[in-house]
């Protein structure tokens, strides 16, 4: 059974390893199937718009270079040949599609050799589920040097979607944030340390996921509530409204009515 080093959300390391699950880590790495992955997953990722010009797309050429008969040199019908100087080219890139598939099973193959081959090396690390009340890159790389990967590429699987880890590390270069479901076997041949929340091994994704998003909300929602009753307070009350034209009107007619008696 594999073991990988276990630590806290602080960074602090646990005494005891932690045992990776049997079902997703055997030790096996296939090199073949993950060298299929690698090569699929960067072949999906291109374009396909280069192209060359054949000797259709060259300007010129319209003309009969000479007569095709009595000169003693080779026939000839166009200079836009491709192997006249400044012809077309043959058998260049054309726009296609590079698009590769790979059947379920092996691509689920080639994520566990990934997942395995990191474990055997020692670069695959567990740590408790990562607590951030929001976005703070700057505690995010704290954590990445208490952790001792730093100086590395370094892919965070996490338990479920975690939006405060994930805006945390996006403005670090070298570090990736991704749900643990979701990490293909590039992702992880990519990273040179991975780094995987407890939870998203041991099954618990969606319990602990929903409790740590919870908890920046009720935070939030308490600076929320502070910050109204600031603004109510420093708020100038409000002035009594003005009379209405009627109500003011009302008022010389009863002087008049006086002093006429």
């Amino acid at each position: 059974m594999l073991e990988a080093p276990h630590f806290s959300a602080t960074g602090t390391r646990h005494k005891a390893a932690f045992a990776l699950p049997a079902e997703l880590f055997d030790g096996t790495v296939n090199e073949p199937v993950l060298h299929q992955a690698v090569k699929t997953f960067l072949g999906n990722q291109r374009q396909g718009t280069a192209a060359t010009r054949t000797r259709s797309f060259v300007s010129g050429g319209n003309q009969k270079p000479w007569k095709q008969k009595g000169t003693g040199r080779a026939r000839a019908g166009s200079t836009r040949a491709p192997h006249w100087r400044g012809g077309g080219t043959v058998f260049g890139p054309q726009p296609r599609d590079y698009r590769a598939d790979m059947p379920k099973k092996v691509r689920q193959l080639a994520r566990r050799s990934a997942l395995n081959a990191r474990a055997r090396e020692g670069n695959l690390l567990v740590v408790d589920p990562i607590t951030m009340d929001g976005p703070k890159t700057k505690a995010f790389s704290g954590f990445l040097s208490a952790l001792g990967v730093a100086d590395r590429k370094v892919l965070v699987l996490t338990a479920g979607i975690r939006p405060a880890v994930y805006l945390s590390a996006r403005n670090i270069p070298t570090a990736r944030v991704l749900p643990f479901h979701e990490a293909s076997a590039y992702d992880v041949l990519w990273a040179g340390a991975v780094v995987v929340e407890s939870a998203a091994l041991s099954g618990d994704v969606d319990a602990v996921a929903e409790a740590l998003d919870a908890a920046p909300a009720k935070a939030a929602k308490k600076v929320a509530k502070k910050a109204a009753k600031k603004a109510a307070k420093a708020a100038p009350k409000a002035k009594a409204a003005p009379k209405t034209a009627k109500a003011a009107a009302k008022k010389p007619a009863a002087r008049k009515k006086k002093e006429s008696e």
